[in-house]
């Protein structure tokens, strides 16, 4: 297949490739018995008109779109092999120029390529120390949550709303005397404190008496979700139902025993020291590597294509639709419930998806420079790992994994090889 590039721009190249008039002839007639079953033609019957009798018929165009979409995947996908592109988008596919029957079949796509990096220092690169030391303050924190979890709700009858208690409620809320979607509910259970409500809504029910009625006035946050009621008063009415309180559990070796493995408080307690410094630990480490990383990033000079950005956050987009999808929430529903756009929803990921860009060419850039790679034998061992971490047979996890996402699992390994290079070439003080 003959392919052929042209510079248009910066990081914008025109890849022209075909698809034999063999090729295409082959995945015509494919199409057309797949389909020939659905074919009615006069004086045939159905699915029994020839080939040449249909396209007689409808036009010899008939087959040509189903045809082109069955050939382009594989075209597309050797055509940048061959190029030997570095493709950070998805491309813009065109046909040129008209199909004809005998002649092969040519694409035009842009494309848009990895940027060039000019990098700075990214050895010695100097930081400040970061340390996160466990207090007693965070190991009582701890204990306070699980006893927390384990507490007996209580119902309290002889005395009004305190802090921490649990109201039942209903209420009914309007802005400027009208009604708004969400501000009502029946029978909801309220934490007082926990802040979940409009600021300034729990507290106007501290006070409050069992089988009681509270006008509660709030105002909406300027930055709230639904942009019709940010910034806005709001009245609602609140009938407190009932309320309960946590009866919380003497906190002693018998606590201990009954919410942990352990026989005392004081072993429990060593347990839950020993499981936050390895936290602490663990988060030492991310925030030095994303120190270095962000400097050797800010050393380094680049341009993100547009293109390749929006690349990165429809695949952020596209992660948290399935991710909500799997609790049953359509994403067009949370757009609504949120009370904004795609376009709007979109944008909260750009910088993000900046910095990742950013990063990720920056840090694949030192890899190169350093001529870091994943060595088969370090390769098989993380197969290894995956492999007992999904409960799969080895060869059975190398016959799923396609040869790209095999390349994809050794250059992140690599990258990973490139933070930690940086982090120990580092100067921490």
């Amino acid at each position: 297949m003959a392919v052929k590039t042209e510079q248009v721009e910066k990081n914008l190249v025109k890849l022209t490739f075909e698809v034999s008039a063999e090729e295409f002839g082959k995945a015509v007639n494919k199409v057309y018995l797949k389909n020939k079953n659905k074919i009615n033609i006069p004086g045939f019957r159905k699915g029994k008109a020839p080939k040449n009798v249909v396209e007689k018929y409808y036009g010899k165009s008939v087959f040509y779109e189903d045809a082109v979409n069955a050939v382009l995947p594989d075209a597309y996908s050797n055509a940048v092999k061959e190029s030997e592109l570095d493709i950070v988008a998805r491309p813009d596919i065109d046909i040129d120029g008209e199909i004809e029957e005998g002649n092969p079949v040519v694409f035009v796509a842009l494309v848009t390529t990895k940027p060039e990096v000019k990098l700075g220092e990214y050895k010695g690169i100097k930081i400040e120390k970061i340390e996160h030391n466990v207090t007693e303050e965070d190991i009582d924190n701890k204990i306070a949550e699980e006893q927390k979890k384990n507490a007996r709700i209580i119902f309290v009858e002889d005395r009004p709303v305190q802090k921490g208690d649990i109201v039942v409620i209903d209420f009914d809320g309007s802005v400027e005397d009208v009604a708004f979607e969400g501000g009502k509910a029946e029978d909801y259970e309220l934490e007082i404190g926990s802040d979940t409500f409009i600021p300034g809504f729990e507290d106007q029910l501290i006070g409050a008496e069992a089988d009681s009625e509270v006008k509660v006035e709030v105002k909406f946050p300027e930055e709230y979700h639904a942009p019709d009621l940010a910034g806005k008063d709001a009245v609602f009415m609140v009938k407190v139902k009932s309320i309960k309180s946590r009866e919380l559990p003497e906190i002693n070796d018998d606590f201990a025993s009954e919410v942990s493995e352990f026989d005392t408080l004081a072993e429990y307690k060593k347990s839950i020291k020993e499981e936050l410094e390895k936290q602490a630990e663990n988060q030492v480490k991310e925030e030095t590597e994303n120190a270095v990383v962000k400097a050797v990033v800010e050393n380094a000079e680049f341009e993100l294509p547009d293109a390749m950005i929006d690349a990165e956050i429809d695949r952020r987009v596209d992660g948290f639709a399935q991710r909500i999808q799997y609790q049953g929430l359509d994403f067009d529903t949370y757009l609504s419930y949120t009370g904004t756009t795609k376009e709007a929803f979109r944008e909260n990921f750009r910088e993000q998806a900046k910095e990742s860009c950013g990063t990720s060419i920056v840090i694949e850039a030192v890899m190169k420079a350093e001529g870091i790679e994943t060595g088969a034998e370090e390769f098989e061992l993380n197969l290894i790992d995956m492999a007992k971490k999904y409960n799969m047979e080895l060869d059975k996890l190398k016959e799923l994994l396609s040869d790209e996402e095999k390349e994809n699992i050794k250059k992140d390994m690599a990258m990973g090889k490139t933070v930690e290079m940086l982090v120990n070439n580092a100067v921490i003080k």
